[in-house]
């Protein structure tokens, strides 16, 4: 990929990255993704905002031939991702200086064993000329890390968000073309990755509010050159509203269990609250957080293993209890073959979510009349429960 020319002296860097199909050993990558560099020429100075992923520093070094200086590297966030090339950089420029928070100094000099000499730190709201073009650095802290930092360029009216509002995709597409296919991979970014950090990522909405935006250049993804649609759609998810789904993770060993939760989806369909169900053997965990980021009610399903619940429900349920999502309701429906403490555990792996535990159901073996009785009471009440809270 070559320099792509967004504005006057303004260019897209970075590499594609078809291939990879996992992020930190844990985030399915369905689509692949990018790792998008920015570099802005002044009359005077020139900014290189973010680097790549250290195995495609080759692919940002020859676009970088055609430059034949650049003054700053401007690192808006520490991981590897975004800042993990900025040695290779400075081998090939080795006057640049590199530009981020006060805290991303320490990060990048501990991290990444860039020269803590070569950094210069800048406050929030602190301005940097390049000539006839002026950055403008933003503190946007926990977004997802604490040194994060956004820039805008004030003359072209482009918000660099980095991670915020980034979406995993691997394309040659420069901007938002299929809205479809974004807003899934955004939702699913939000949700892997930002949904721990909701109500702060509210004060970041409204700091950036104040400023007049024409475009969204994130890290990751394509580019939003008609911004209000990821904005919008992000004020939709850190809202503190949930809407009428159920989300429902579960696992099945020798059938008893799935038997309940399929009675159980039936019976919440048949009340008018929308379902997502998980068979966790199967399941890209992605789209199970993708769902909890709308869910107003988690129901977990499990057998028993060794008094306790099946290995694949613990990692779902510490899972949605490290995202924590604006959920109001819970339950477990579990099923054992002689003694089980399956509902307790559970109950203990969910300190961050702060919801209503709504009865479990424990059945010992094979469901019975009574078992599915206690699962219509469930529905009911799940129902009754989104109705009173007007959750549509």
């Amino acid at each position: 990929m070559m320099p792509r020319k967004i504005k006057e002296n303004v260019f897209l860097m970075g590499a594609v990255d078809w291939n990879r199909r996992l992020f930190d050993s844990l985030i399915p990558l369905p689509d692949g993704t990018s790792y998008n560099a920015y570099l802005i020429k002044g009359s005077k100075k020139t900014a290189l905002l973010d680097t790549v992923d250290p195995p495609l520093i080759d692919v940002l070094l020859s676009q970088l031939d055609s430059f034949e200086k650049i003054d700053f590297i401007v690192s808006h966030h520490a991981e590897q991702d975004h800042s993990g090339s900025i040695l290779r950089v400075l081998e090939k420029y080795p006057n640049a200086k590199v530009i981020t928070s006060l805290k991303g100094k320490g990060m990048i000099v501990n991290h990444l064993c860039v020269p803590e000499e070569k950094v210069i730190t800048v406050e929030d709201g602190e301005e940097l000329s390049l000539g006839d073009k002026t950055l403008k650095f933003i503190y946007s802290p926990w977004v997802h890390w604490p040194e994060t930092m956004l820039t805008y360029l004030k003359e072209e009216k482009i918000l660099f968000t980095c991670d915020f509002f980034g979406s995993h995709i691997a394309t040659t597409d420069m901007y938002v073309t299929d809205e479809g296919q974004v807003y899934e991979a955004a939702k699913r970014y939000f949700a892997e990755i930002m949904m721990p950090f909701r109500n702060i990522i509210k004060r970041n909405i409204e700091k950036i509010s104040e400023y007049e935006i024409g475009m969204i250049a994130p890290s990751h993804g394509p580019i939003y050159d008609k911004p209000e649609f990821i904005i919008n759609a992000y004020k939709d998810w850190i809202s503190d509203t949930p809407k009428n789904v159920v989300v429902l993770p579960y696992i099945s060993m020798h059938g008893s269990t799935e038997k309940m939760v399929q009675y159980l989806v039936d019976g919440l369909t048949k009340r008018g609250v929308k379902v997502h169900l998980f068979d966790l053997a199967v399941t890209d965990i992605g789209k199970l957080a993708i769902a909890l980021v709308d869910a107003a009610t988690i129901v977990i399903g499990t057998p028993t293993v060794h008094v306790g619940p099946h290995p694949m429900v613990v990692y779902a349920t510490k899972l949605a209890n490290v995202l924590r999502p604006k959920a109001k309701f819970a339950s477990v429906v579990a099923s054992y073959g002689w003694g089980s403490k399956a509902i307790e555990q559970i109950a203990e792996m969910i300190p961050n979510l702060k919801v209503e535990i709504l009865e479990p159901i424990l059945v010992k073996g094979y469901p019975r009349e009574d078992d599915f009785k206690a699962l219509d009471n469930l529905a009911d009440v799940i129902a009754s429960k989104h109705k009173e809270n007007d959750f549509h």
